[in-house]
């Protein structure tokens, strides 16, 4: 069953989580995925968020009420976006159905205009997850922004941001001459020489890092975060101590 379908049938039925306040809004860019549709059902939980929207191109029914589909030319309209936190997801790699179809995906050239447009609807915390390559992401750039449209959002005033620097495997298409096959094979045995700490987080934990951390973002000195990829995948190891980490690692920054 779908993660997200899972989450619109349980999500009733789930118990809030007694030591985080929640908060008022939320709003997903890039809902789609394996990556991002876990994030979109750990987000609905009940008690997590008051509403959860996900900005959508195609039209998608609901029977939650906390979920609100946001159609695309309500992003692309001046005005408030109803929602002071956001979440934009840059899957490495989508599943080619109508349910993911439905949902916006971002690109990372997408990021500064998302950003602006986001500030200017009134959204005050903003988390961004990006995917790379395991082992393939520079050590300079593990605890620092990567590029300089990272760091044009940084300027743009949000009470906290935070990049996710997630490992993930993405899916290359099949090359077509058999030269690139073996390329292509030598290319993916050298996921098993990344070390451990180094290996991609499942989507559902990192889903679970993630909404952990918006929870707790609004109690936290303002600022500009980045959350390196080893980090992340040392919080994800102990669910039952995933909330002290993050408020450790908050709390650090």
């Amino acid at each position: 069953m779908p993660l997200l379908l899972q989450a619109l049938q349980g999500a009733q039925l789930a118990a809030p989580t007694a030591s985080i306040v929640p908060l008022s809004t939320l709003l997903v860019l890039g809902g789609g995925g394996t990556l991002g549709s876990a994030l979109l059902s750990e987000a609905l939980v009940a008690g997590r968020f008051a509403r959860v929207q996900a900005l959508v191109e195609q039209p998608l029914a609901s029977a939650l009420r906390a979920f609100v589909p946001l159609p695309l030319d309500r992003m692309q309209a001046p005005g408030g976006l109803g929602a002071e936190s956001a979440l934009i997801v840059f899957e490495r790699a989508r599943h080619s159905n109508g349910r993911d179809a439905a949902f916006v995906q971002p690109s990372p050239a997408d990021l500064l205009p998302l950003a602006q447009r986001l500030q200017a609807g009134g959204v005050r915390r903003l988390v961004v997850v990006l995917p790379h390559a395991p082992a393939l992401l520079p050590q300079a750039l593990r605890h620092g922004l990567a590029s300089l449209d990272e760091g044009a959002v940084a300027g743009l005033g949000f009470e906290h941001l935070v990049f996710v620097r997630a490992a993930q495997h993405g899916r290359s298409p099949a090359a077509a001459s058999w030269l690139g096959r073996v390329a292509g094979w030598w290319l993916s045995q050298l996921r098993y020489m990344v070390p451990q700490h180094e290996q991609p987080v499942r989507a559902v934990a990192l889903a679970r890092c993630v909404v952990q951390l918006l929870q707790l973002l609004p109690a936290a000195p303002r600022g500009t975060r980045v959350l390196a990829p080893e980090t992340l995948w040392q919080a994800a190891q102990n669910e039952a101590g995933l909330e002290a980490a993050v408020r450790g690692w908050l709390a650090s920054r």
